[in-house]
């Protein structure tokens, strides 16, 4: 197929009639793309072009596009003769599910989707109404980095959208879609959004690739090894999301987004439940060990409380010790931030502070009220993690929490030790609610810990050591670590039956809708980096 930005006019239209079936035959050439070749060639990749994954991410006929003539004027290296409408990036807006959500797409058919000034400028202006509307923005990413013929224009294009990025952090959501390479300066932008969606195979993103680590360190390694979508989810925690094709990675995209709210004015869209708010969870008895030392599942504890078990967990292969996820609760969309018993036990660690705390200030920008389910026994000691700046890392979360200001619950559903129970929302640092089951253990340390501190000379002295350390351990948990120690004091607003855990949720979550609480007159904080 030809492409008629680079042919010349044959006939000069003369009246309105023909100028008007000139424009339809440009758009359709718009439409297609450089040529049948080049789109074969994507498909041949397992990759869809640019248009194909906008009309799977947004409503059936509701795209309107922006500048789709648009060319770029650059010369030399032979630019002048090549000369593409969209300059290689499709950008508009369109609805998901009814709401106004904008995009733009790279496409790599085009100088391999690279960035140059007029592409660059194509995406400027999208985030830029993006931001006005309100409205959420989506990427789809599949370039390769700056346009090397046009220098340093491209690199300054970066730096724009950078810096709309960082503009519209916690304004509207940033979701990137991550559906071909990306290198370089370009691996930045989707860093600084909200989400980040990898497909395996075809996605990689990396700051310098293969070859270049090759000839500064010998290491050898390819590019799914250096940045692939598994790598990103598992080892890095760049990928939020990681899934085997773009269609059921789009398809993810869109549930997303019926959780978020379109800006950060606006509450989450909530929908009609036919799970009953009063369903008793019984399972709960059963699911959760009384032995704080026996492992389970915390994702079955969560798919028995909230609407129909449907959850979508967020970076759920990254730091398993601790489980961030969107739900709804009658309705209305929670993000729950849980302990892992499942996973080391269920510990905060340097990963599992970082990723938790990221998800509570997402939480709180897009004002989605906050559940915590307890279930640790405290950081992860060692001298990894102390040099890896565990303190550092774990304050990321404890500030998350405290500068939070939407509904927050928390329930302690077994062990709660040390400064880890403090950490995860507990009400000293500003819970709304604070809930316990009857299996609950709030405690500075363990029994066995304790009482080895506590009666370390009594014992010594003993003709039984270990009859007198039972005996103390025993002691020590029936003074200070039974179920109702905590609600005595006033720490926790009340113990509850497990089976009602669903209820009562439903019910404080109700009562915290109209909350409102202001933050202190400032720029903005400095949180521990």
């Amino acid at each position: 197929m030809t492409d008629l930005s680079q042919t010349p006019r044959e006939a000069e239209p003369t009246d309105a009639r023909g100028r008007v079936a000139e424009l339809h035959a440009v758009r359709e050439r718009v439409r297609c793309g450089p040529s049948e070749r080049a789109t074969e060639a994507q498909h041949a990749k397992g990759k869809l072009t640019a248009r194909e994954r906008i009309e799977l991410l947004l409503d059936p006929g509701s795209f309107s596009e922006v500048e789709p003539l648009r060319r770029h004027r650059a010369t030399g290296f032979g630019l002048e003769d090549k000369r593409p409408f969209t300059d290689g990036v499709v950008t508009g807006w369109g609805t998901v599910e009814g709401r106004t959500v904008f995009v733009y797409a790279h496409d790599f058919r085009i100088f391999g989707g690279a960035l140059g000034e007029a592409h660059a400028a194509k995406i400027h202006k999208i985030m830029d109404m993006a931001i006005a509307a309100g409205a959420p923005l989506v990427s789809l990413n599949d370039g390769a980095g700056a346009r090397i013929q046009e220098g340093v224009v491209a690199l300054a294009g970066y730096g724009g959208i950078f810096q709309r990025n960082t503009r519209a952090s916690g304004v509207i959501p940033q979701i990137s879609v991550m559906l071909g390479p990306c290198a370089g300066g370009a691996a930045y932008s989707p860093a600084l959004t909200d989400f980040v969606f990898m497909v395996r195979r075809t996605s990689q993103m990396f700051i310098t690739g293969p070859d270049v680590v090759k000839a500064v360190t010998g290491e050898e390694i390819s590019q799914d090894g250096l940045g692939g979508a598994d790598v990103h989810a598992a080892t890095s925690g760049v990928a939020h999301f990681v899934y085997d094709d773009e269609e059921s990675c789009l398809a993810e995209v869109r549930y997303l987004l019926s959780l978020l709210p379109s800006n950060n004015r606006e509450m989450p869209p909530r929908v009609e439940c036919a799970d009953p708010v009063g369903r008793r969870g019984e399972a709960l008895l059963d699911l959760v060990p009384a032995d704080g030392n026996r492992p389970y599942d915390m994702r079955a504890v969560i798919e028995e409380i909230v609407d129909e078990g449907e959850f979508l967990e967020v970076h759920e292969r990254w730091a398993g010790n601790v489980i961030c996820a969107l739900a709804r609760l009658d309705g209305q969309v929670v993000g729950i931030v849980a302990n892992q018993p499942q996973h080391l036990a269920g510990v905060l660690d340097i990963e599992a502070s970082e990723k938790a705390a990221r998800f509570v200030q997402m939480c709180d920008a897009f004002n989605i009220p906050l559940v915590t389910l307890l279930d640790v026994p405290g950081f992860l000691p060692g001298v990894d993690q102390e040099h890896g700046g565990i303190i550092r890392h774990g304050a990321k979360l404890l500030y998350a929490y405290c500068n939070a200001t939407v509904p927050r619950i928390s329930v302690v559903l077994r062990k709660a030790y040390g400064g880890a129970y403090i950490v995860m929302d507990s009400q000293s640092i500003g819970a709304d609610l604070t809930y316990a089951w009857p299996t609950n253990e709030i405690a500075v340390m363990g029994a066995e810990g304790a009482a080895n501190v506590i009666f370390r000379r009594q014992i010594a002295a003993s003709e039984d050591p270990e009859a007198t350390r039972a005996e103390l351990v025993k002691e020590y948990k029936a003074e200070l670590m039974h179920p109702y120690y905590a609600a005595e004091r006033g720490l926790v607003d009340d113990v509850i039956d497990p089976a009602d855990t669903r209820a009562t949720l439903i019910q404080g979550l109700a009562m915290l809708r109209t909350k409102h609480a202001d933050l202190p007159s400032r720029k903005h904080g400095n949180p521990p980096q």
